[in-house]
């Protein structure tokens, strides 16, 4: 008997070793795993619907007396600003995947994942699906929780499949394991022409005959001459994750979470790399006015580590770049110059108002502080804001503006 309690003690030192050693190859970490749907049903889920709430605002942009919003991932909402004191939502297009648009005399290019598509709204009341061009954009934002640790792809066919969400769940996993950990990618007439105009914190741009579309590491350019039916000219590499992009004068500036990219649209087909601006991480939208370029860079949270600042370079160089002042901000977005005014978003700070008579002396002459600010539109008769699930709009004053409208878009 003794010998039997002995045997299985035994057992069980020799099992808890084993354990413990186990242990050592093993941690806890947060997994995220891709939902998925096909291709198929993807492309299918394109609809011209009535209005509705929406349940993320993203990106604005302007084309005549229409306001455009982004509702992240799912398409965009159409607001009819006739009357800027009381805007009024008239239509809402499904489009899954989406995060930038851009507008032509009546042609709407949005992005639908890994996909372009395009709409005719020139009868605002009868908007029709026009065209889509497949496979045309190795990048999309897919957004994976800023939680996740490691990203699990095993099921995920990039050829058949979109990622549209995630599960989170905390694993037990062997240390230094081949699954993928997360690091952002996943490759993959005589009228006179009018176009419309997106915030700072836009990825698309036209120019001309060209629609120019950055995403992480790549531009991708369509000729849109015939406005039906774009044609992807070119990829190219642009940099490196690349979040913004402004067009000025015949350049591009990309903003990236690491530096500005200037490029020469001599050649609008496939621009030219000029030059680039180093800076610490952060996120980075930018805009151009001159011989000057406006940057924020947001800190303290996945955009970076470090401080919040609005940096103001001197381009007069294309060539050489080069810092002329920062100014220390709490948590900046997005910007928008008009005139001698800058508008800086400020997030929870609010809207920032300064007077750039002297762009390297900046002189903040006003501060909104009852609203959130995350990105502006400075068009010729008045200020367009977003923020908080809301959409504001203001009069020019000098060194001031004055509430027109508060528009509640949820």
């Amino acid at each position: 008997m003794k010998f039997k309690y002995l045997l299985l003690l035994s057992l069980l030192v020799s099992v808890w070793s084993c354990d413990n050693n186990d242990d050592d190859d093993y941690e806890f970490v947060q997994v995220a795993t891709p939902q998925l749907m096909s291709k198929t049903a993807f492309r299918s889920a394109v609809k011209i619907d009535a209005p509705k709430s929406i349940e993320a605002v993203g990106k604005i942009y302007v084309y005549r007396n229409y306001i455009f919003i982004g509702d992240v991932d799912n398409g965009i909402h159409i607001i009819d600003n006739s009357n800027p004191e009381l805007p009024e939502a008239i239509k809402f297009i499904k489009i899954p995947g989406n995060e930038d648009i851009s507008v032509k005399d009546g042609f709407l290019y949005a992005d639908s994942a890994t996909d372009l598509v395009v709409f005719d709204i020139r009868d605002i009341n009868n908007v029709e699906f026009v065209e889509r061009l497949e496979d045309v954009f190795n990048v999309y934002d897919y957004a994976v929780p800023v939680e996740a640790q490691v990203v699990d792809y095993g099921k995920f066919d990039y050829n058949e499949d979109i990622i549209v969400g995630w599960t989170l769940a905390t694993e037990r996993r062997k240390k230094n394991t081949d699954v993928m950990f997360f690091d952002g990618d996943v490759l993959a007439s005589n009228v006179e022409s009018v176009t419309g105009v997106g915030g700072s914190l836009a990825r698309f741009q036209i120019v001309n005959k060209y629609l120019y579309a950055v995403g992480n590491y790549e531009m991708s350019i369509f000729n849109i001459q015939n406005l039906k039916e774009p044609v992807l000219e070119n990829t190219t590499y642009a940099g490196w994750n690349i979040e913004t992009m402004f067009q000025a004068d015949g350049y591009l500036y990309l903003g990236s979470t690491n530096g500005m990219y200037i490029y020469s649209l001599d050649n609008p087909n496939l621009p030219e790399y000029v030059s680039e601006f180093t800076h610490w991480e952060g996120c980075d939208p930018v805009v151009v006015d001159g011989d000057y370029a406006y940057v924020t860079l947001r800190g303290g949270n996945a955009c970076g580590q470090l401080e919040s600042v609005l940096e103001v370079i001197d381009i007069s160089d294309k060539t050489t770049p080069t810092l002329a002042q920062r100014y220390t901000l709490e948590n900046p977005y997005g910007l928008g110059v008009k005139e001698n005014m800058l508008y800086v978003c400020d997030g929870t700070a609010g809207l920032k108002l300064f007077n750039r008579e002297s762009p390297k002396d900046l002189v903040l002459v006003k501060t909104l502080k009852n609203v959130q600010a995350k990105d502006v539109i400075p068009l010729e008769e008045s200020l367009l804001m977003i923020g908080d699930n809301t959409l504001y709009q203001y009069e020019y004053k000098e060194n001031d503006v004055n509430l027109i409208s508060a528009f509640k878009l949820n």
